[in-house]
């Protein structure tokens, strides 16, 4: 459940970002990496487990935020995509994203062709953040490793007040605008709301709101005035918001965004999820892990597994 008026900033910005994420990774795909997204067949993407690896930057062990399995269009390949959202300057982060390519690489290079990492910068104080990694010496490059990289406070927000994209619409508050165009800002992406609101479901609506209201703070007043002047000058759209939002407050929708978000968004994201989990835990079963060492390694009630076992 999100709450957004709640605990930790950090906690609260990483789950929602990666709820974005998994939702609408084809939609994140198409609007920043459109040449990529023609080489893939998101009909074959799934959520894989979240793999625990040893951070030596960091000198500890932690799970990569986000991984997912998908095919290359017109080959026979499968690929890994690594997302991870970055929403704070941390130093070496470079070198951590080639740690965690590294391991993935020694982990899964029989099992796949291809290994893509993507990072999404979203703090506010990030500059042009290093994404490559690179060893020579004089007249010889030894190794040069690149991450592909998304910097939300680079992307210029009326680029992107036309599309139809839902994560558009979740990240527009969070791009490039100064403070006089703070109004402007909020009246696009409300306009953006009543485009989308006839394409997607609730639970995924509510999504979206939650995440644009943590990079942009709902006033009432300003809000109710955007109304006013959307039901003026376009009186359809004005008409949808005002039921799309009873009452026009962060307030009204909190309700429908939690509710949605647990029984309609997760179950969909959970059951991948699952699905993936009890794939991971079969693979080790086949290959002669017992189910007490499967517990321990993927952090699993015992139950479940010996279940699984009887199964196999």
């Amino acid at each position: 459940m999100f709450d957004i008026n709640g605990f930790s900033r950090k906690k609260n910005h990483d789950e929602a970002f990666k709820k974005l994420l998994q939702t609408f990774f084809a939609e994140f795909i198409q609007l920043f990496f459109p040449d990529i997204d023609e080489l893939l067949d998101h009909r074959q993407t799934r959520f894989l487990m979240q793999e625990l690896l040893v951070d030596i930057v960091g000198e500890e062990a932690r799970k990569l935020d986000l991984l997912l399995e998908t095919r290359l269009k017109d080959h026979d390949a499968y690929i890994l995509v690594h997302l991870e959202p970055q929403s704070y300057k941390q130093s070496k982060f470079n070198e951590r994203m080639f740690i965690y390519y590294s391991r993935l690489f020694e982990r899964h290079r029989e099992e796949y062709k291809l290994i893509i990492p993507i990072a999404v910068f979203t703090s506010d104080d990030c500059g042009d953040e290093p994404n490559t990694v690179t060893m020579e010496i004089p007249g010889r490059r030894i190794m040069n490793f690149e991450f592909l990289k998304v910097e939300l406070k680079k992307q210029s927000w009326r680029m992107f007040i036309d599309s139809d994209n839902p994560v558009a619409a979740a990240l527009l508050a969070k791009m490039g605008y100064n403070k006089k165009e703070e109004r402007e800002v909020r009246f696009a992406y409300l306009r953006m709301l009543f485009r989308l609101h006839e394409k997607i479901d609730d639970a995924r609506l509510a999504l979206i709101m939650s995440i644009a209201d943590m990079y942009f703070e709902p006033n009432k007043e300003q809000d109710e005035s955007l109304l006013q002047e959307i039901r003026e000058l376009y009186p359809e759209e004005g008409e949808a918001l005002m039921e799309l939002m009873p009452a026009w407050k962060r307030w009204g929708y909190e309700e429908g965004m939690e509710e949605g978000i647990e029984k309609g968004l997760e179950k969909g994201i959970e059951q991948g999820i699952e699905k993936g989990i009890e794939q991971a835990v079969r693979k080790m079963l086949d290959k002669g892990f017992s189910p007490e060492e499967i517990a321990e390694t993927l952090d699993l009630p015992m139950d479940g597994i010996r279940k699984l076992a009887l199964k196999n």
